[in-house]
Formats: structure tokens, sequence, C-alpha cells
């Protein structure tokens, strides 16, 4: 009986270095790893395929470096942050030369037979760059906002460049996401996302987007540091930016402008891009509530929707777990971005914070694309599902990305009451 309490110790000496870690943090993500291969198996039985056990395999190594990242400190990176967005800007200019091109887009590296896609790794550099930047100046001011841009905009045009707009746009979410936990005015947010979308207000009605100008202006004059002028050019850049809008989308051919609407009426072109759209809708909903089972799903082992293991594994959730098994993967999710969100909150410094926060923007960017594109809300853009589609550089960088989360919960200072 008195060396009954030894083994608890040992436990304990085991698992100190990981005692401060989010627990749910790590379990959720390791579950909907778990399940992302065995969707991947669902869609690959009847063709021989081994995506599955590779997800699983890279999981396991993610795992592992998620939990070895744990224990390192994180506030050591920001003596080595430019020297990891030299390499992270390095990396992808080498994509352009030694890149191996893939469905029209040239993104992988193949190193010893295992294709390295760099832009997804970008986005942790991206996420620890602006981290420092932020942590060593707030982006309370107009420079350091500037700055801050001026910095995320050459691994984004390098991105861009791939071409990877769905990356591009992960990059833009991740930027904006951490301006604004770094004290920028929502203001200032928001006047950096209007072009774009007074260029899609012109051609949808211009008496909405003369209002919508109008009340840029009226933003900038309360929030920009020299009214007048700042409202003059929020202005004068929405009105061009509309009117250039008009003149880009009149030079586009019939067929780029139905890639960028089809979502909206996918049966105008079945056939053609709005096949993955409607196949997609049809297999979600054959589902109903309790969905067919698994390797029952119709449209999912007869292989009805391209690219179902990567870009859409939902719907092979939707169709052979049903409405509730949907339900549970977002509620999987929201956990999750909770639980980024406390680890923001709770962290010793703003370095680990906005470190949280790039990784929260992150995840929220991709999984209401990614679901919206399956269900029909939005373009398809390729951007995977976090820890569900299968995809080797995503699946480590995620993992990784969580690591780095661990690191900031596990490092932060214990509240005494």
């Amino acid at each position: 009986m008195l060396h009954q309490p030894l083994p608890r110790i040992r436990w304990k000496i085991l698992f100190q270095p990981w005692q401060e870690m989010d627990r749910w943090l790590f379990i959720l993500p390791l579950g909907l790893t778990f399940l992302g291969g065995i969707m991947i198996r669902s869609v690959e039985l009847n063709h021989g395929w081994t995506d599955w056990w590779q997800h699983w395999l890279t999981g396991a190594v993610g795992i592992a470096l998620a939990l070895a990242i744990a224990r390192w400190r994180y506030d050591h990176l920001l003596r080595w942050r430019w020297w990891i967005y030299g390499i992270t800007n390095l990396s992808l200019l080498a994509v352009m030369f030694i890149g191996r091109a893939e469905l029209g887009a040239q993104r992988w590296i193949s190193i010893a037979g295992f294709n390295l896609q760099p832009s997804e790794f970008a986005k942790l550099g991206i996420i620890i760059t602006i981290a420092a930047l932020l942590h060593e100046r707030p982006a309370s001011t107009i420079p350091a906002v500037l700055k801050t841009l001026a910095i995320t905009a050459v691994p984004w045009a390098l991105v861009f460049l791939e071409p990877n707009l769905g990356t591009s746009l992960v990059f833009g979410a991740i930027t904006l996401g951490m301006l604004y936990w770094g004290q920028a005015n929502p203001g200032w947010l928001l006047l950096l996302l209007s072009p774009p979308l007074s260029a899609i207000l012109f051609n949808i009605s211009v008496p909405l987007w003369l209002g919508w100008v109008l009340f840029l202006g009226t933003i900038a004059w309360f929030t920009l540091p020299w009214p007048r002028s700042g409202a003059l050019a929020a202005v004068t850049v929405n009105l061009v930016a509309g009117e250039l809008g008009h003149v880009l989308w009149g030079i586009l051919k019939p067929y780029q402008k139905s890639r960028l609407i089809l979502f909206l009426n996918p049966d105008s072109d079945p056939l053609g891009g709005g096949y993955h759209l409607i196949q997609s809708r049809i297999a979600v909903g054959a589902g109903e509530m309790w969905g067919r089972g698994l390797y029952k799903g119709t449209q999912t082992q007869l292989n009805f929707i391209p690219e179902q293991h990567t870009d859409f594994i939902f719907t092979a959730i939707g169709e052979e777990l049903g409405f509730i098994g949907c339900v549970l993967v977002l509620l999987a999710f929201w956990l999750i971005c909770l639980r980024l969100v406390i680890v923001a909150q709770n962290a010793k410094d703003a370095f680990g914070s906005l470190i949280a926060i790039g990784v929260l923007s992150m995840v929220i960017f991709q999984v209401l694309v990614n679901i919206g594109m399956t269900i029909g809300l939005s373009p398809v853009t390729g951007i995977p599902l976090p820890w569900l589609s299968y995809g080797r550089s995503a699946l480590l960088m995620n993992f990784l990305a969580i690591g780095l989360v661990e690191s900031v919960a596990n490092h932060r200072q214990r509240m005494k009451l």
C-alpha cells in the first residue's frame, strides 16, 4: 500500500512539461484528423487509394511536432522573426523556378518524394511576422498599419502569382484579424476592404453603390487623422474602384464571368463549372438527419463529386453522417475557435496573444469558405477544410499552428486567486 502513490508521481513528472496546455485545443483537432481519415477511406473505398492512412500518418507526425513545440518557449521566435520572414519568401520564390505544376498552378516542390507546398507553411510564417511587428508597435497608428500591409504584401503577391487565389485570400483574412486585435481602428479596416466591395456594388445597383461611397466618406471623416483629405480620398478611391470594376467586368470573357458568379446559379452550367456545386448540394441533402451510413453514400461511393477527399470532404460527411454529423463537426470547430480566443485573452504578452488570433483568423476563414463552397454559398476556391481534408502540407501546418498556440498557453503566467 505504501508504494501505490509512486506511479501517480511518475506520471505527473512525465506530463509536467505540458501541464498548462489547453487540452481541448489539442483533443479536438486530433479527433477531426481521425474522422478525416475515416471519411477519406470512405470516398477511396472503390478506387484502391491509400490516402486515408497517409492522412493519419501525417497527423501522427504533426501531433509529435505540436507536442515538441508546446514545450518550447514561443517568445524565442521574436529573435528569429526576420529569418522566418526571409525563409518564407525564399520558399515561395523557389516554387516559381523549381516548383512542380499541377492542375494549372505551380505550387509544389518535390523533396525526397514528398510534395511540399510552401504556400501552406507561409500562412504560419506570416502569422509569426505580423505578431512580432504588432508586438513591438501596435496598429493604433496609420504608419504601423501601412508597415504591416507592406510587409505582408510580398508573400501575398508571390502566392497570388502561383496562381493560388484561395491561399492569398487566407493571407488577407489573417492580416485583417491580427490588425483588429492589434488595436487598429475598425473603420480603417473597413476602408481597406471597401474598393473591391465598391466594384461589386457598382455592378449590382448604382444607387446602393453611391450610398455605400457616402457611408465610407463619413467613416473616413470620423476615423482618419486628417478628416477632410481622408474623406475625399476614401470617396475618390471608391468612385474609381466602382468604375474600374465595371470596366474590368466588361473585359472579362463570358466563361470567366461565369466562374465568379456560377455559385449563385450552378444549374446554368450543370455539366461544366456548376457540376461540382450541384453534385455537392445533392450529396449533402441526401444525408438528411442521420446520414446514409459510412461507405453507403451514393454520391460518395460512385465518385460523382471530383476532389471529394480534399476540397469537398464535407460533402461526404453530409451524405454519410447526415445533419447530425455536420452539426457535430461545426461544433468541434466552434470549440476550437473558442479555445483559441481564451488562449489569446490569457496570454502573457501581446506576441502570444496575436499568434493565437492569427491562427483563429486562419481557421475561421478556411472553415467558412470551404463549407460555404460545398453547400453553394460561395465560389469554388480550393481551400481545404482544416484537419479533415487530405493534404499533407496543410495538415502539418495546422498542427504546427496548434503547437505554437499550445506553447502560448503552456507558458502563460499562472493566475493566483
